[in-house]
């Protein structure tokens, strides 16, 4: 079965909107990659300030082969929040003040019923 990742960023409310482009602009980023089955970004409704990126994979080695290829390339080796390369080739100031990586295995399923 498969794996899902889900890091959880913590995101000031002033950087939400910041968050939110920067995903938005890098759609299609992952989903082309081996391996790759689904991508959500969850905003928080109330009570927290922790947006959830939920991904699954096929298994392990898809994530940590996309973790180490293009996702490092896109983030310039590091970072959160999917940020690249502002103007200049400078750095844009992270949207997420913390990052956290869960790692599950899915053990059961459903689908809707047709």
């Amino acid at each position: 079965m498969s794996i899902v990742k889900i890091n959880v960023l913590t995101v000031p409310a002033e950087q939400r909107e910041v968050l939110e482009q920067r995903f938005a602009s890098r759609a299609g980023a992952v989903e082309g990659s081996d391996g790759f089955e689904w991508f959500e970004l969850l905003r928080p409704v109330e009570g927290t300030d922790q947006y959830l990126v939920y991904t699954r994979w096929r298994s392990e080695e898809d994530f940590q082969a996309w973790m180490n290829g293009s996702m490092k390339a896109a983030h310039g080796g590091g970072g959160a929040g999917g940020e690249g390369a502002g103007e200049g080739g400078e750095r844009p100031r992270p949207a997420a003040s913390g990052s956290t990586l869960w790692s599950f295995e899915v053990v059961q399923q459903a689908s809707p019923k047709s």
